[in-house]
């Protein structure tokens, strides 16, 4: 099977959501969702309401590891593409 890696790149939430048949937000900031045109699940971490930079792909056995791998990383990656707490929705 062959995908296209999406990781790096920045698109609506909307879009980061499209193919996926759930999505789940653990930690604030940090999504998940399965994409099932490439066969794998996107974890995001969300820059402002509606955008979203994909950080990693992972496979099914995979994807909780990847996941919480990401976690500690959330408010630096907001910080570097200096996300705004001026909704309240992101941890400081």
């Amino acid at each position: 099977m062959h995908k296209h890696n999406k990781t790096g790149q920045v698109m609506s939430k909307q879009e980061f959501l499209r193919h996926g048949a759930w999505a789940k937000e653990e930690y604030e900031g940090l999504l998940v969702s399965s994409d099932g045109q490439q066969g794998c699940y996107n974890i995001g971490v969300q820059l402002a309401e509606d955008r979203v930079l994909v950080v990693d792909q992972a496979h099914e056995d995979d994807v909780h590891e990847r996941y919480h791998s990401w976690v500690p990383k959330v408010q630096e990656i907001q910080r570097t593409h200096r996300v705004h707490n001026n909704s309240g929705n992101y941890a400081q």
